[in-house]
């Protein structure tokens, strides 16, 4: 009797220390206006961006990814049924911009009907990385659909596992992002090691490029391929700061730098800092540890590009690969305009740099990979078409392990234990069974990549051209891709000789569609 009576005193009590503590600050005027009471629209402000998500926004509205994306997705990962009924949600005649992808009558490659064909279907590369210039260590890649470059510190530790886990699964490659090789990079996926400004993993006492020790990590684990960042999509141009609160004592050794002391990446390389000084260093790492080595950056000013190209085509030097990331790409927290104004989009950056490759007969020599929301089948079948061999996926993946698109990467508040370092949020995330969500997520997307080149005519996404996609103009009108983006027959498409050695590698393990019997009035 006495706790009821003291219970609404001690609630009156503590809403009146609100009201006069409300009443007497000076930092928010809704609060020194409406006390108590204001506290409701800065609840509102923090749970937001969960009311629209679950309540508000439509089906194909959200950003970066719709409900439609995630669901997909979500599906994918779990093995469930990710088919949509009644129809697109889409306003397709009325969004200028829509890719259409042309399906081909009669083609080649036949798709076959069951839902479940293809899932286990082998896709690799169609070109061999690092076969053109002769690099020792040269092989073709497994997989289409690749894990993108997220650095364990960005993420937990038990993401980074589950994602090496289901890379292993999945027989696709892992990129480690530039924060080095974590105990969580070494699950069975085989490993592209990227090479960033601050050369975590790869560095002397000092936060100099060690040659030695990249050797050593190149020696004891499963890397095969190197990548030099010098940008990405999320902010390009721009270094990047770990707070050293973030940075625990397996984060420093991974890294290593000091424990508990802020972890800066520089915003350019010391090893180098032109196109031919970058080529020599790409030929030393590439002679040294006889691995494929490639780039990635975002794409602004394209006058690196005009010179790079330039130099590979007067000399013997050459990148293996060229990573191309879109300025829609998220992984990394940066300031807003350089999330929402800096670098090209994918496409539109994309094109321009394969254009300036193929334009000097570079194309058939490099493989050319993408990232920035293309773990989604049509962005990925429109980037197969403009010359991708391979896709890489961040935001996907960790949707596929958990991500529920809260946007609180950058808080460490991430509450499904992907983003954070915070111990107990990232022990809710089970590697174990999420690495299965991982591999079900990638094998689905390269089901649907088949399934889509078959409907093409062809067999593999990576012989899907130009001229089987159209860009919508509106209700009336449309483009083919290679109209609106000017390329040049034969552009997109591997060299004669790879598309002849991935028909036959897709035909021979690929089960092919076909139709009922025939009738013996049919002709034929």
């Amino acid at each position: 009797m006495k706790l009821s009576r003291a219970l609404p005193s001690a609630a009156a009590s503590a809403l009146a220390a609100v009201a006069a503590r409300d009443l007497i600050q000076r930092r928010h005027s809704l609060l020194r206006n409406f006390p108590v009471l204001g506290h409701a629209r800065y609840l509102l402000e923090a749970i937001g961006p969960e009311l629209r998500q679950y309540l508000v926004a439509a089906n194909n509205e959200e950003r970066p990814f719709t409900r439609d994306q995630r669901r997909w997705v979500y599906a994918s990962a779990k093995g469930e049924n990710n088919y949509f009924g009644f129809g697109t949600d889409n306003d397709v005649e009325y969004t200028a911009g829509y890719p259409i992808i042309n399906h081909r009558t009669f083609g080649r490659a036949i798709p076959p009907s069951a839902p479940a064909a293809g899932h286990e279907v082998a896709l690799p590369s169609a070109k061999v990385l690092g076969a053109a210039r002769g690099r020792r260590s040269a092989f073709r890649p497994s997989s289409v659909v690749n894990i993108s470059a997220m650095s364990f510190g960005s993420l937990s530790g038990n993401a980074v596992a589950a994602l090496n886990t289901g890379a292993a699964l999945a027989g696709c490659l892992h990129n480690t992002g530039e924060g080095g090789i974590s105990p969580y990079h070494r699950k069975g996926g085989e490993l592209v090691f990227q090479i960033g400004t601050a050369y975590f993993g790869c560095r002397d006492e000092d936060g100099r490029f060690s040659l030695q020790r990249l050797k050593g990590l190149v020696e004891e684990n499963p890397v095969r391929a190197l990548e030099i960042k010098l940008s990405q999509g999320a902010k390009p141009g721009l270094g990047g700061v770990l707070p050293g609160a973030k940075v625990s004592a397996e984060i420093a050794a991974t890294r290593g730098v000091p424990v508990g002391r802020d972890c800066i990446s520089p915003s350019r390389h010391a090893e180098f800092d032109d196109p031919d000084s970058l080529l020599d260093w790409v030929e030393m790492l590439a002679a040294e540890t006889g691995l494929p080595v490639g780039i990635k950056s975002a794409v602004g000013d394209l006058a690196f590009w005009d010179e790079l190209t330039t130099l590979m085509a007067e000399s013997a030097r050459g990148v293996d690969f060229v990573t191309v990331d879109g300025g829609e790409g998220g992984t990394g927290a940066a300031p807003l305009i350089f999330t929402d104004s800096v670098s090209l989009p994918f496409q539109l950056g994309f094109s321009r740099v394969y254009s300036i490759f193929a334009a000097k007969g570079l194309q058939e020599k490099v493989t050319f990979i993408g990232g920035g929301k293309l773990g989604l089948p049509d962005n990925a079948v429109v980037a197969f078409a403009l010359g991708c061999d391979m896709v890489n996926v961040a935001r996907e993946a960790m949707l596929a392990i958990g991500c529920i698109q809260a946007q609180k990467c950058h808080t460490d508040t991430c509450p499904t234990g992907v983003a954070t370092q915070n111990p107990w949020l990232a022990h809710g995330l089970d590697p174990q069974l999420k690495s299965v969500r991982a591999a079900n997520y990638i094998k689905t997307l390269r089901r649907d990549l088949v399934k889509v080149a078959e409907s093409c005519g062809v067999e593999h996404p990576g012989l899907i051209d130009v001229n089987s996609v159209e860009i919508l103009d509106g209700r009336t009108a449309s483009t083919s891709l290679r109209d609106v983006y000017e390329y040049r027959p034969g552009w997109g498409l591997p060299s004669e000789d790879d598309r002849q050695a991935i028909i036959e590698l897709m035909t021979d393990q690929d089960e092919q569609g076909g139709s009922a019997p025939a009738s013996p009035t049919a002709r034929g």
